[in-house]
């Protein structure tokens, strides 16, 4: 199906050429901020893994210890940081990618919470924002 045919008829071209416009800063946002917290991730898994002063020492976790939770999230950042540029290319795979280690990271990171509560609490925020400019606006058929 073309652009020309799938397009509504009832909508001018400047409302049309908006919405996509809209949509389309919504996924390049995601695919920053999906980079942004991929590195992230990446410093911070290293730097559990290393017991480094950033994080809060003796925390209690749900289960499991600083060193697992540092590779769990070391992983999930390496992935969202691949997943970010495959976003940036329009790659539909890519985006699942995108959107579903978005949504680990976000339940990670609220177990992260006792290591260093307000850290955990930012990413988790830009990790909504992330899995809704995914889903909401990167499954336009122009996409």
């Amino acid at each position: 199906m073309s652009a020309e045919t799938s397009r509504d008829p009832s909508r001018t071209d400047s409302a049309y050429d908006y919405a996509r416009a809209h949509g389309e800063g919504w996924v390049t946002f995601a695919g920053v901020m999906l980079m942004v917290v991929g590195v992230m991730n990446f410093i911070g898994g290293i730097s559990a893994i290393d017991n480094a002063n950033f994080w809060i020492k003796d925390a209690e976790f749900v289960f499991s210890d600083l060193n697992t939770w540092g590779w769990v999230i070391l992983i999930t950042g390496a992935v969202q940081v691949l997943a970010a540029l495959g976003v940036w290319v329009h790659n539909p795979f890519a985006r699942w990618l995108g959107v579903a280690f978005a949504s680990l990271n976000m339940l990670g990171q609220l177990l992260m919470l006792p290591a260093y509560p307000l850290w955990s609490l930012a990413l988790f925020a830009v990790d909504v924002l992330i899995v809704y400019g995914l889903i909401a606006y990167g499954g336009r058929e122009d996409y």
